[in-house]
């Protein structure tokens, strides 16, 4: 049984299977074809694959071109490539007149690890929430992105899909269903709600187990969906625990804490501790990086305490 998988390996297997059942598909890489996951749809439909080598601008200003004739576009590269470089071309080409472009990125955040700071995107998020026609995903694992990517290939419009380079944990089953827009209740707690999203979410599943040994529930909720997002489960878990942890491997503005943060502001303010990236990291060993800026189960588990401690004092 597998435990764990690559997300970008997933990617490209779905892909390949999109590939056979819509020949309107088309996929655009940018010289990262192994690396991203999409070389399988290469190697079987050379006739629908391009490749435009470091040239992100001109990626995104084809793939608008192509989504304009009627093609239902896949465009893949790093996270950072796929963003901070070509956003004038996303935004005025893309989102704008709300193309069906679908931006597909892997090597996100710092699970990006030697590549070094320059390609660590921890951005991303916030840049692409930014552009209103977007559709903005995380998936927590394998089985996750299988379903993001097949429902972004079957809904019009530009979405944005945030993977990782490593292989993480699987923690959903053969009978799970990706609803859009919707967080996930992945276990419950009267204490404190820890809301989490990408590879994060594993973390905060051991740092709930670990709290529930020490007689602390903590709710875990995964956030797949980023942009839309229905904010009711948010709201009733704000308001039967009174407190909240966001965990991400984002910067912390911008991403994952500043939406829960808007969301709870306007309907239900509570106290709220943030596990998230903080600064630019160095390259190195993707478990190292995690540990030196935080991105673990104690952290989580730290984090949980302290906005517990925040509810009781504010009574």
């Amino acid at each position: 049984m597998v435990t764990s998988i690559a997300t970008r390996q997933v990617y490209g297997e779905t892909l390949v299977q999109l590939g056979k059942e819509n020949d309107r598909i088309v996929v655009l890489g940018g010289d990262l074809n192994q690396s991203t996951g999409i070389a399988g749809f290469a190697k079987e439909f050379p006739e629908r694959f391009y490749d435009f080598g470091a040239a992100e601008q001109n990626m995104m200003s084809v793939a608008a071109g192509l989504a304009s004739s009627g093609k239902t576009v896949f465009a893949s590269t790093f996270a950072v490539f796929g963003t901070s470089r070509p956003f004038d071309q996303i935004r005025v080409g893309i989102a704008q007149p709300k193309l069906n472009v679908k931006i597909v990125v892997t090597h996100s955040g710092l699970l990006t690890a030697e590549d070094g700071a320059s390609a660590q995107s921890i951005e991303d998020l916030s840049l692409m929430c930014a552009l209103p026609t977007f559709t903005v995903i995380v998936p927590a694992d394998g089985p996750e992105t299988a379903q993001a990517v097949r429902l972004a290939a079957q809904t019009p419009g530009p979405f944005y899909i945030r993977l990782c380079r490593p292989a993480t944990p699987i923690i959903h089953d053969d009978a799970y269903s990706f609803a859009l827009g919707q967080p996930e209740q992945l276990r419950g707690g009267a204490d404190v709600t820890i809301i989490a999203s990408g590879p994060m979410v594993h973390y905060a599943l051991v740092a709930a187990e670990t709290l529930s040994s020490e007689g602390i529930e903590a709710g875990v909720i995964n956030v797949a969906t980023f942009k839309p997002i229905e904010p009711s489960l948010i709201t009733s878990a704000a308001k039967s625990t009174n407190a909240l942890v966001t965990v991400e491997e984002h910067y912390i503005h911008g991403g994952l804490n500043s939406i829960i943060s808007q969301i709870t502001g306007e309907h239900c303010p509570v106290p709220i501790e943030a596990v998230a990236v903080r600064k630019y990291a160095e390259s190195g060993k993707a478990d190292a990086l995690f540990e030196k800026y935080g991105l673990n189960s104690p952290k989580i588990i730290a984090a949980a305490k302290k906005a517990i401690q925040r509810k009781a004092e504010a009574k």
